[in-house]
């Protein structure tokens, strides 16, 4: 992993900081496991705007990913580490002794011709998949299930962890990346090591253009807005926009939106941190 800086030849390089994709090893995506993907602008089936600020950007072919991991006891070799472009971590082309072809999400060290498998009997290592029962305590996990069978949902972005912290009947607890401390069935699936790409963070656009390949619109500030178009929006002079809200009103900076009565509240032992 390694980030490049770029030289000042223009504008638009002189802050730029790109990723060196030191282990990015071809950039042919596997055509068995590509699906096309349909962008909305931000429009919903009536053709009316619901979500700003999205629209253009590249065109995009989905990767599909296994996130389930269902295929138990085989063993796959690991052929290429590639580039998605729907995602910020990298990820990883599997080919099962049978022939099969899969996708999953790259780990950190991660590596060509690697062996990986999933399921109890998998070996502690990282890219296997196995259940949290069977994982020893202190190990650095992600792409974590919620619900037995329901594949990966938490903790599959570039650079994410979560730590198993303890067991205890048919639960686990499992510290996650956003300081959570909760409770997850022993069944569950987790995959062993961190996400790929951890230098993610480090990247700087560089100039608005690119904001706009990735589909992002230009965005207006609301304390610029008149008061029929945003809450913080009005006053005379330069005035601050009062309370920083959303559009809808919605308290920012600190105003929680989880509902108090929900069932799985009883789930989470610490809080994320503010």
């Amino acid at each position: 992993m390694s980030v490049r800086k770029l030289k000042p030849i223009t504008p638009g390089q002189r802050f730029r900081v790109v990723n060196g994709f030191d282990s990015i090893t071809t950039d042919k995506p596997e055509k068995s496991l590509l699906a096309p993907l349909k962008k909305s602008g931000g429009r919903n089936s009536q053709g009316k705007m619901t979500i700003r600020h999205r629209g253009g950007g590249h065109k995009r072919r989905y990767r599909v990913i296994d996130f389930k991991r269902d295929k138990q006891g085989v063993v796959s070799t690991v052929k290429s580490i590639q580039y998605d472009p729907n995602r910020t971590a990298f990820i990883a082309l599997l080919e099962y002794v049978d022939g099969e072809k899969r996708y999953v999400i790259a780990q950190n060290g991660l590596e060509v011709g690697q062996t990986v498998s999933s399921g109890e009997t998998a070996a502690p290592e990282i890219g296997n998949a196995l259940p949290l029962k069977s994982i020893p305590l202190g190990t650095i996990i992600s792409c974590i299930e919620l619900r037995p069978g329901q594949g990966a949902v938490m903790a599959r972005s570039a650079g994410t962890f979560a730590q198993l912290m303890a067991k205890e009947g048919k639960f686990v607890t499992v510290k996650l990346p956003s300081g959570e401390t909760r409770l997850i069935l022993s069944e569950c699936l987790a995959t062993i090591g961190a996400v790929s790409n951890s230098d993610h963070q480090l990247l700087v656009s560089g100039k608005a253009g690119r904001s706009r390949w990735l589909g992002r619109r230009p965005r207006t500030r609301p304390v610029a807005m008149n008061p029929v178009d945003h809450p913080m929006g009005g006053g005379e002079g330069r005035a601050s926009g009062g309370h920083p809200r959303s559009k809808n009103g919605i308290p920012a900076k600190g105003f929680r939106t989880r509902s108090k009565t929900k069932s799985t509240n009883r789930y989470i032992l610490e809080r994320r941190k503010k």
